[in-house]
């Protein structure tokens, strides 16, 4: 759903209400973000990779608002369960991922020091500074 608000942001939800793992995020990102263009998100990097626009909703540097609704669902949804076993499924895979690297994080994570899938995804959208995320 794309409308603007008063500001002139362009105004992107992300409803938690939709998904409850990683695979359904992408899709509901990729329904929001990416309306009729042929691609979708699958990765960390791809979600990373259209936050930067021009291929999608917005343009690039485009100022934007992303509301994430029912966000403390998705806390827990992309919390440390789900994480570590993204984490340990990568490293079961091997190549092309760098082992040492995940299984670091994957220590971090069951030391409490890692983040959560959830943590990371704010990260990556808090990062682009044309962008304003609202949790609810």
């Amino acid at each position: 759903m794309s409308t603007s608000n008063n500001n002139n942001r362009k105004m992107i939800v992300i409803n938690g209400g939709h998904f409850s793992n990683l695979a359904d995020f992408y899709k509901e990102a990729s329904a929001v973000l990416m309306k009729d263009v042929d691609w979708t998100v699958g990765t960390l990097d791809g979600f990373d990779d259209i936050l930067y626009g021009g291929f999608g909703l917005f343009e690039s540097k485009e100022e934007i608002q992303i509301i994430w609704k029912e966000s403390e669902k998705s806390k827990k949804d992309l919390g440390f369960d789900i994480t570590r076993d993204f984490y340990e499924r990568k490293i079961k895979q091997g190549k092309p991922f760098n082992i040492e690297l995940i299984q670091q994080k994957l220590n971090d994570l069951m030391a409490g020091n890692g983040q959560t899938l959830f943590e990371i995804l704010i990260e990556i959208i808090e990062s682009h500074q044309n962008i304003t995320l609202i949790l609810q």
